[in-house]
């Protein structure tokens, strides 16, 4: 059965407009800026925010569709991972995983039994009948996890679950959580803004802003060909819309890009930072795309910096171009605001797809 929902929420400064489904066995990210709609969608599939239109079922199920059906949330068969893990602070982690199971009438020796059995599944056993505030932050996660899991959910839903751990704690918990989730049959929901978390862990992204679904895919499909400014920013490439005739892309203001193939229409172009090559003159034989530029800021970034260009006023370079160059390319091009340099584009390091 897939978990289908069509949500639709209006508050007096915001509406949430979103289609989303989600197969069995499958993991979708709903990824975001900070007030996209992310934790509202969530909310709604968990029975805490009834929804003014629309629907939501799994298989012929319906959970909610006003006016007739509205499901509480102690009524669907959910798990709900929050961001704070909301465990409970005066019972064990044996307790807090057993909880769901007594909620649901199971005997108690049973629900300590099967908690304790998948405690041991994320190696907690021995951190059985230790209270959240004696846990790591990456142990309570864990906890949080499997006492959303020990109810067998048909759905699960994960609301930025990665978001309290410190950096050193990140990237050990992000794999042991993918591995938990690869064997998980039910329809995982995974609502996050970090875009390195929603590549690892999700089969599909949907890319939401104010409200509205603006890109859905598969992490390599979102990656390579980015539809709005949002997600080539979290992708990291420079991203323009332009009218192409040819091999010519004219931009909006008077910018032009040579690319590879020739086409006609809309189109986006696409492009690393680390394609674009910087030099204090102008180059020899130099790539089909080279521009008179002026370095606007210039910032740390990974293990490169990144320099941030502006056309000069005799330039048909695109605007707010990024270039990522090294740290002794900075020294050797002595790279200042307001600094005037040549930036060339290889034609064929460029993507190009319809608007």
């Amino acid at each position: 059965m897939t978990l289908y929902a069509e949500l639709r929420v209006a508050r007096a400064a915001f509406s949430l407009d979103l289609a989303l489904s989600v197969k069995p066995g499958e993991v979708v990210a709903l990824l975001g800026p900070n007030g996209a709609g992310k934790t509202t969608a969530l909310r709604a599939l968990a029975g805490l925010l009834p929804i003014d239109d629309g629907r939501i079922r799994l298989g012929d199920d319906t959970w909610d569709e006003p006016p007739r059906v509205f499901r509480p949330a102690d009524r669907r068969p959910i798990g709900v991972v929050f961001q704070d893990y909301l465990l409970f602070n005066h019972l064990t982690a044996i307790e807090n995983v057993a909880f769901g199971l007594r909620a649901r009438g199971v005997d108690k020796h049973i629900a300590r039994a099967d908690a304790l059995r998948w405690l041991e599944t994320v190696g907690l056993a021995d951190h059985a009948r230790s209270r959240p505030r004696a846990l790591s932050g990456g142990q309570a996660q864990r906890v949080a996890l499997v006492r959303a899991l020990a109810t067998h959910p048909e759905v699960l839903l994960l609301d930025e679950p990665l978001a309290a751990l410190d950096a050193s704690t990140t990237l050990h918990v992000r794999a042991e959580l993918g591995q938990h989730l690869n064997r998980y049959e039910g329809r995982t929901l995974l609502v996050t803004h970090d875009p390195l978390d929603a590549m690892v862990l999700a089969d599909r992204l949907i890319i939401v802003e104010h409200g509205k679904v603006v890109q859905e895919g598969t992490p390599t499909e979102i990656a390579r060909r980015p539809r709005t400014d949002y997600v080539a920013q979290l992708v990291g490439l420079n991203l323009y819309r332009g009218s192409a005739s040819g091999t010519t892309v004219t931009l909006p203001g008077g910018g032009l890009v040579t690319i590879a193939n020739p086409t006609s229409g809309g189109v986006h172009i696409a492009f690393s930072p680390s394609a674009i090559s910087l030099y204090a003159e102008r180059p020899t034989g130099s790539p089909r795309n080279t521009w008179p530029v002026e370095v606007a800021g210039i910032e740390q970034h990974a293990h490169t910096v990144r320099v941030r260009l502006t056309p000069t006023a005799d330039s048909a370079a695109p605007p707010n171009l990024l270039a990522d160059v090294t740290t002794a390319a900075v020294a050797d091009l002595h790279l200042l605001p307001a600094r005037h340099l040549w930036a060339t584009l290889k034609a064929t390091e460029i993507q190009t797809y319809p608007t």
